[in-house]
């Protein structure tokens, strides 16, 4: 190591080591299986070093627009917040979100190799230290297809084939992607049809043709009690979400990996907080975000861990005893066919389609 890093290294640790004041702290996530790896691998962990006392909110469905409305209102109450790429990017744009200097102010890998070298291209904000790599993907129940399967992702458009109601998240991102794919165009031309009028219509159009089988989500626990219901016959959410329902509620759905959506999600601290909180949430992030801790979080859902010297840490469920490389989005078996993310795009362009799909789903 050079000693330039060495003594990044050593001013980092000082941090992490020293006296933590706060006795509480609001991290904001996305609830259920989710928040529960997390609190494993992270929360409780830092409060058996530190003492300090974390509260879990469950509203990152909504971080930006409450963000806007604390920072608007000067009283800014979370402490540290879990977002997606994209809206970590809005946030840093619009200065609701600190910077973050990843070789200054995150641990570097167990051998000397800075943050920003571990994270690679998946710093793709300043102001965003990413966590997982997941995915958007359709579970299905298996009891309610037939005897064959659905295997490509525009077998969701498919009424004829696979009748019932089906889940979709309520906002255009994902959906967008889909149904233009399932209209003709071309993986690669997505994003360049998507950001036209035309092809904004086009995607809507082709939504409109399922829109009354279509029961809308919010939040990422409606479709696996909306399958284990029996409620829908097929839905969209997050990968690792469904893993909880298939291995361990063991409940009879499969997964429908084509055409899912990879995308990255990690911590942002809110811009506005004290001297002493935000010293707090840095100390936090320091620890949440290592090697170590990041490879933990794969031991409880089925997430890949965003930094590189995290993957060969990846092991067995800790209370199944899987092995967990099979039910991870990257797994070559499960990646045969995916769409990545476009996180520019939907940074530049959300709030104008968000008014446009709202305004469709209200007609």
């Amino acid at each position: 190591m050079k000693p330039t890093k060495l003594l990044i290294a050593s001013s980092a640790l000082a941090l992490s080591a020293g006296a933590v004041a706060a006795a509480d702290m609001t991290i904001v996530s996305w609830g259920g299986a989710y928040s529960k790896s997390q609190q494993n691998a992270y929360h409780a962990p830092y409060t058996a070093k530190t003492g300090v006392n974390i509260i879990n909110d469950d509203s990152s469905n909504e971080a930006v627009a409450k963000l806007r409305a604390m920072n608007e209102a000067g009283n800014v109450t979370w402490d540290v917040v879990d977002v997606v790429a994209a809206d970590a990017m809005r946030l840093c744009d619009e200065g609701l979100a600190m910077e973050i200097d990843p070789d200054t102010q995150l641990a570097p890998a167990p051998d000397g190799t800075s943050a920003a070298d571990d994270f690679g291209d998946l710093l793709v904000s300043d102001c965003f230290i990413p966590q997982i790599v997941y995915s958007t993907t359709f579970g299905y129940r298996t009891d309610l297809v037939g005897d064959t399967p659905p295997d490509d992702v525009c077998d969701v458009f498919d009424l004829e084939a696979y009748p019932g109601k089906r889940a979709l998240e309520k906002r255009p991102i994902n959906n967008m992607e889909w149904a233009l794919l399932c209209d003709g165009v071309a993986k690669e031309d997505v994003y360049d049809v998507l950001e036209t009028p035309e092809g904004q219509d086009k995607a809507l159009a082709k939504l409109d043709t399922i829109k009354d089988s279509v029961v809308w989500w919010s939040a990422g626990a409606d479709t696996p009690q909306l399958l284990a219901d029996g409620e829908v016959v097929m839905g969209s959410t997050y990968n690792g979400r469904l893993f909880s329902l298939i291995v361990e509620q063991k409940q009879p759905v499969a997964m429908l990996w084509d055409a899912q959506v990879f995308d990255l999600d990690g911590w942002i601290i809110p811009a506005g907080l004290s001297e002493e909180r935000q010293k707090q949430a840095l100390d936090y992030i320091y620890f949440a975000t290592d090697t170590q801790r990041l490879a933990d979080q794969a031991q409880y859902i089925s997430y890949g861990p965003a930094r590189a010297s995290s993957a060969p840490l990846v092991g067995k469920h800790a209370e199944l005893g899987i092995d967990m490389a099979p039910h991870m989005p990257t797994d070559p078996a499960n990646a045969t066919n995916t769409f990545l993310y476009n996180y520019e795009f939907w940074a530049d362009y959300r709030d104008d389609i968000d008014a446009k799909f709202q305004a469709w789903l209200a007609k």
